[in-house]
């Protein structure tokens, strides 16, 4: 019961905080915002209240209710102004919508957290999508098993990494990591393509 109530503090945070960047677009009256923006805030607001209802009312945290996701949309809406973007076109996953968001949300969390740059890249391998989010901070120090929950980073909860391996797992994917002490750190999410 600690460790579900720790994961929902932890990911509590991201689709609060996105709720209240929109509200503040949408309250300060110096920035016009177009019906298109607006359409598209707006879309992002039902987005994070969809994503509080599930951690909310989910008994497992971790749930998957997998159907064809398009990575480059859904990479588009999650990174934008956050990460640099290479995506491949035409990359399909079957996947939780909601769930993939939050792991790759968790993933972007942790690459702002310890680096100045972020870049998100997405690309077919064979059978494979590779999502890979990189940073150009400190690196992970050798030996330090970040996917364990509780392990706690600079300004870190200790739950975000643990959480989105858990959901790449839940899709039958995994998470990898390539990190070099000084040059920073790579996380990349691998998941069963869904292309024909």
């Amino acid at each position: 019961m600690e460790d579900r109530l720790a994961v929902l503090v932890h990911e509590l945070r991201s689709p609060v905080a996105a709720l209240v960047a929109i509200a503040e677009a949408f309250a300060d009256r110096r920035t016009a915002l177009d019906p298109a923006h607006s359409r598209r805030l707006l879309e992002l607001a039902v987005d994070a209240c969809r994503s509080i209802d599930r951690l909310v009312t989910d008994e497992d945290a971790f749930s998957v209710e997998p159907r064809l996701v398009e990575v480059a949309p859904l990479l588009e809406g999650i990174a934008r102004g956050r990460a640099e973007l290479d995506v491949e076109p035409g990359l399909v996953v079957r996947a939780d919508p909601v769930r993939l968001r939050q792991a790759i949300g968790n993933l972007l969390d942790n690459a702002e957290r310890h680096g100045t740059s972020v870049r998100v890249a997405a690309r077919a391998d064979g059978a494979e999508v590779l999502i890979a989010v990189s940073d150009d901070g400190p690196g992970v120090p050798a030996g330090l098993d970040v996917f364990a929950a509780g392990v706690s980073g600079a300004g870190s909860t200790g739950y975000g990494l643990a959480v989105a391996r858990s959901i790449a797992e839940r899709h039958g994917g995994r998470i990898e990591l390539v990190s070099l002490p000084g040059a920073g750190a790579t996380f990349t999410l691998v998941l069963p393509s869904a292309a024909g």
